[in-house]
């Protein structure tokens, strides 16, 4: 338990080093709006003695131009601490987010097969959030409150150090409560977290598969999905508000209780002035709002101790395994797998099993079978978004593990069935991740290759068009042709190709499959095909099954065989 309050806050706290002339003269501001409570107290004295008492003319002039005075340097100071503190606070979430952000992009395939990315989001959005609150509006809390206390405890030990003592029993009591507080909000913290993230999940996959679900009116099923995820949510933050509730009448007892004891002794005291009683009973009551308030912190405390918890455990997943240190250079081309096996789970099956075969430089390899044979399996090893389990890959024949993972995919292409378009223009999506200056000519002469030329010319804006989100404002075989002028533009000698015409239309196949050609052309080609018809002049066909290559030939040596490939291919065709 050090370990989680201790060690994850001073963790915590190095994100505001980089401001702590911000963050300290906040904490000075504090200080000086913490130190007017006590003089404040201290002022009634004189003010009811002098002013009231004893008519004293002197007190009556400068005690109210002191009070004045007294709160405009209070007002000054806590404008500037609550300024900077958030300043610091919001540079925090800033560098937290931007930190997480990085870190996403360097996580490994494996990493997002395991977690959902409305679960990522929550951590991005909801937890950095907390954890602001820990780092910067808990820590005003705890200095500003904690100086305020002690200051007037200070005046209170001053004016009746026998009294105040007496007073002091019940911190035993409201620490015990403190403590058996926090942990009931450690455990309920995680709790709101784990169900943010469940809520981000299903609003994610609402919005996603909005047509399926209005499709199949399955409204009531996703309404029902998001309302067990929100109850869960509702129902973990009134258990919060119980546990913040119970704990602040217990505090406010104890201080009526103390009050009471002074009310008490002080008619009982032969020399109490009026004006030291009040200036007693006013530092009295003025500790109750910061010991309210420090009862209270403990519940954002540690609300964000636990968000803590989760962005660090984020952060501290580790990023793709780099191995490679060697930088190719004037690629040829030559793929070569070499008693390849990989399983996605350890005690799942294997997905590829001692798959070898070569693609000389130039030449198309296709890859066919029933779904779950282990085709994209094969091609998401070439990138090393797996690592083999056993076997290696081989680039010009230099071990790809040799090779550093951002060489290795510079000398890489792919274009998927689920074609990935950001929410920007046509011209962005086709030089996204482009490195050099690509001029109008150059870039026309990609658009035209690509076939994207022949439905630019009906949109208004032609490359300045937006796609919209996932490029929903185009259609499939558009979305494609964009895909495959970026890969054009990359102009990388290895090219993967993932049945990028398995959802298409006869009339985008057509336009599809042409520009396909001219991508290929003097490109070392891995095709994933669905449709046997685009790759029958593939220089060679590896059959799968099982995540084992079981035929391998030309189109019309594995006819000829009569065997797998000639029966899907006579499937296909009859249909």
């Amino acid at each position: 338990m050090t370990e989680f309050k201790g060690g994850l806050y001073r963790r915590l706290l190095r994100y505001t080093w980089p401001y702590r002339r911000s963050f300290l003269l906040a904490v000075v501001g504090m200080m000086v709006g913490s130190a007017t409570e006590p003089v404040f107290a201290a002022l009634m004295r004189p003010l009811l003695n002098g002013g009231f008492v004893h008519r004293n003319p002197v007190s009556m002039r400068l005690m109210p131009i002191a009070v004045v005075g007294l709160f405009l340097v209070r007002g000054v100071a806590s404008f500037g601490a609550n300024y900077l503190m958030n300043w610091v606070g919001r540079r925090v979430v800033f560098d937290i987010r931007g930190q997480m952000f990085t870190h996403l992009l360097y996580l490994p395939t494996t990493f997002f097969d395991a977690h959902s990315s409305g679960v990522l989001i929550a951590k991005l959005i909801y937890d950095v959030e907390q954890v602001a609150s820990a780092a910067t509006r808990a820590l005003s809390t705890l200095v500003k409150d904690n100086a305020t206390v002690l200051g007037l405890l200070g005046w209170m030990f001053y004016l009746n150090w026998k009294l105040t003592i007496a007073i002091l029993v019940a911190a035993p009591v409201i620490t015990w409560v403190n403590r058996r507080m926090g942990k009931r909000f450690r455990r309920t913290s995680r709790s709101i977290q784990d169900s943010m993230g469940a809520i981000s999940h299903v609003v994610q996959e609402a919005a996603d598969g909005h047509r399926v679900i209005k499709t199949f009116a399955g409204q009531d099923e996703a309404l029902r999905g998001f309302t067990q995820a929100n109850e869960a949510n509702r129902r973990e933050n009134m258990r919060r508000t119980r546990v913040a509730a119970s704990g602040v009448p217990v505090v406010q007892l104890m201080a009526a209780s103390a009050l009471a004891w002074v009310v008490y002794a002080a008619m009982r005291e032969p020399h109490a002035t009026v004006g030291g009683f009040m200036s007693y009973v006013a530092a009295m009551m003025m500790l109750l709002a910061p010991i309210k308030r420090l009862t209270q912190v403990n519940e954002t405390l540690q609300t964000g101790m636990a968000a803590s918890q989760s962005v660090f455990s984020f952060i501290d997943q580790p990023p793709e395994t780099e191995t490679g240190q060697r930088v190719l250079t004037d690629v040829r081309g030559d793929v070569a797998y070499h008693n390849v096996s990989f399983r996605y789970s350890p005690e799942g099956r294997k997905a590829v099993n001692e798959v070898s075969f070569t693609v000389p430089a130039g030449q198309t390899v296709a890859l066919v079978g029933t779904s779950g044979s282990g085709k994209t399996t094969i091609a998401n090893l070439l990138p090393r978004f797996y690592n083999a389990e056993s076997g290696y890959i081989t680039l010009d024949g230099v071990d790809t593990r040799e090779i550093t993972l951002a060489d290795l995919r510079s000398h890489i292409a792919l274009v998927s069935q689920e074609t990935v378009l950001f929410d920007s223009t046509i011209r962005e999506n086709i030089l996204y991740g482009h490195k050099g200056v690509t001029d109008d000519a150059r870039l026309m002469e990609i658009v035209e290759a690509a076939h994207v030329a022949e439905f630019l010319k009906d949109l208004p804006r032609g490359l300045d068009t937006l796609v919209g989100e996932r490029g929903v404002r185009l259609s499939g075989g558009q979305r494609q042709r964009i895909a495959i002028a970026r890969a054009l533009l990359k102009n990388a000698p290895v090219l993967i190709l993932d049945e990028a015409t398995a959802a298409l239309d006869t009339e985008s196949e057509r336009h599809v499959q042409a520009a396909m050609i001219r991508l290929m052309q003097n490109r070392t080609t891995i095709v994933i095909a669905h449709r046997l018809s685009t790759i029958e002049h593939a220089d060679c066909i590896l059959v799968m099954s099982k995540g084992r290559v079981v035929e391998r030939g030309t189109h019309a040596e594995l006819m000829a065989q009569n065997k797998m490939y000639a029966r899907l291919h006579q499937m296909q065709f009859h249909g």
